[in-house]
């Protein structure tokens, strides 16, 4: 697959497209046996999940015990020691999460069940390393997988749940995997801007996953792969009006590596990527049957511009979240916003397949071309290559930072309270006053683009402003969506990151925590925390005075 990618860009007219090897530590499941062994013997039909934990030869049983979703608060007054959680096949939390807190719960394995309607039978595969990337020498020892993990269809799961709740259910399984160090191989196109542009240095990343489960993998990711080859094709042909480049990643290790690829990119491509990437749009899964909305998550700085396109776009209803760590989302430390946008089920049609946002085939064998939608597929291709020509074309950057200061404002005074002890206070002062700053470099970026249409727009502040914007998200994006901070990749599905702020996530205990080691320790790590906070807002504030006094 990465020598068919190198080949078409290079077709297209990117020639330099090069594949990179590296070593990973990637996973090769089998199958799984599995049985319900008491009250009464079934057996049932099962995957063993990436990365899963191989059992000896006699396998393991033990009782099962349902713990719903899988969060921290799914296990309230439940006691998993010893046991084999049974949970839903969802991303709340993801299963590499759900697999960690069933570690640290003191649960044995865990039996992890399809999503979609509950007639739906596809077995899922699916990974559930938590380590964001190859393991480190640290986080090899905390956050590899604790337990032995198998996945099975919805049906099968909800037989079980309902046996559960009549009575003890004691289960056996064993599983079948390969887990170690492999080569593997991503594949990176580059389209320069025009030659004559003042920004020909700085790019925009276009990425997604070129590997898959067995089977098709039509949506999964063969239609995404396909988009990032058109758009590289159409945009080469207008590649003169082009003020900043694009390149184009197709990652791999993605599950069997825990985006081993796109993390490896990220590290080994720093200071270009610090220096000259504006943005990232990740391609994964577009174009599902059965979609009616569009949904889009970003960080907050990118959700004004891209709204923008989706309104003149679409005529359907539009969806917008905040970006976490999901996907090949291996940029947020370097500080590159990103954001992806795809259709969408309604409320109402994931409610009754328990939230299968990605189709019920998804990670199945089951995901094969008649699930794709050709007529969606051109409209996904025309809204990315709308994101694209903004980003790629537009004189100033089209990043809002309002709405991001409105965020950390809304964070910060939820923790108002619990914050009093880390002195939260001055950390809400700074972000009052980036707020301030976040308005004016906003409104002079939107009036330097007005002049550049109406044709007296200044090169010199064009330039002055985007380095101004390039900084910021350097400090706000890892500030808005990584607890572990610019250095280092957060846990696939970790529950802090899911949160705005995530370094503050723990500040909800301190009030339930009585002085005590315990609570000391917590108050050291979260002054720390306020620390990081305070000092990212006030630096930022200090990028708009210096960039908007130099305007004057």
């Amino acid at each position: 697959m990465a020598e068919y990618s190198r080949d078409v860009m290079k077709q297209n007219g990117l020639a330099d497209t090069v594949i990179h090897e590296l070593p990973a530590i990637v996973s090769f499941p089998e199958h799984s046996e599995f049985r319900v062994e008491a009250p009464t013997e079934i057996s049932i039909q099962a995957n063993t999940l990436g990365h899963s934990l191989k059992t000896t030869e006699d396998g393991i049983r033990g009782e099962i015990i349902d713990v719903g979703g899988g969060a921290f608060s799914d296990y309230a007054g439940k006691d998993a020691r010893g046991k084999i959680i049974l949970t839903e096949l969802s991303y709340s939390p993801a299963r590499h999460e759900k697999q960690r807190i069933a570690g640290i719960k003191g649960a044995i394995g865990a039996v992890m069940m399809n999503w979609g309607k509950p007639d739906n039978e596809a077995v899922p595969f699916g990974s559930v390393k938590p380590v964001w990337g190859n393991p480190t020498p640290e986080n090899a020892k905390t956050e590899m997988p604790t337990i032995p993990c198998i996945g099975i269809a919805r049906t099968a799961g909800l037989k079980l749940r309902e046996m559960a709740k009549k009575g003890p259910v004691s289960v056996w399984f064993r599983t079948h995997v390969e887990n170690g160090w492999h080569p593997v191989q991503i594949t990176i196109a580059r389209m320069p801007a025009a030659s004559n542009s003042p920004e020909k240095d700085d790019f925009v990343l276009v990425g997604g996953h070129q590997d898959s489960w067995p089977g098709e993998a039509a949506t999964d990711n063969a239609a995404g792969n396909a988009c990032k080859m058109e758009l590289a094709r159409v945009f080469m042909q207008h590649r003169d009006k082009l003020r900043r480049g694009l390149t184009f990643g197709f990652w791999t290790a993605h599950e069997t590596g825990t985006m081993a690829g796109s993390a490896w990119y990220a590290d080994r491509n720093w200071d270009d990527l610090r220096r000259h990437c504006v943005a990232y749009l990740q391609i994964d899964q577009p174009a599902f049957i059965g979609t009616t909305e569009w949904a889009t998550h970003s960080n907050a700085e990118l959700k004004t511009f891209h709204s923008e396109i989706e309104k003149r776009l679409l005529d359907k209803k539009i969806k917008w979240k905040r970006s976490v760590k999901s996907g090949d989302s291996s940029f947020f430390g370097l500080g590159i916003p990103m954001f992806a946008g795809q259709g969408a089920f309604t409320d109402a049609e994931l409610k009754e397949t328990a939230n299968a946002t990605l189709g019920w085939w998804h990670h199945s064998i089951d995901n094969r071309l008649d699930k794709m939608d050709w007529t969606l597929m051109q409209e996904h291709i025309r809204m990315y290559a709308a994101y694209l020509w903004e980003l790629t074309t537009a004189p100033v950057l089209p990043f809002r930072f309002t709405p991001v200061a409105e965020q950390v404002i809304a964070r910060l005074e939820e923790f108002k309270e619990p914050g009093r002890a880390v002195g939260l206070e001055g950390a809400q002062a700074s972000a009052r006053k980036f707020a301030e700053a976040a308005a004016r470099i906003d409104a002079a970026a939107a009036a330097e683009s007005e002049r550049f249409r109406s044709g007296s727009g200044s090169e010199e502040a064009a330039l002055l402003l985007n380095g101004a914007i390039k900084r910021l998200s350097r400090i706000l994006v890892p500030l808005q969506s990584t607890a572990i901070g610019t250095y280092g990749h957060d846990p696939y599905g970790y529950t802090p990151q899911t949160t705005m702020i995530p370094c503050l996530y723990d500040l909800g205990q301190l009030s339930g925590l009585s002085d005590g080691e315990q609570r000391w320790m917590l108050e050291t790590r979260l002054v720390r925390a306020r620390n990081r906070v305070a000092d990212a807002l006030e630096d930022s504030t200090a990028i708009v005075k210096d960039a908007l006094a130099q305007l004057r």
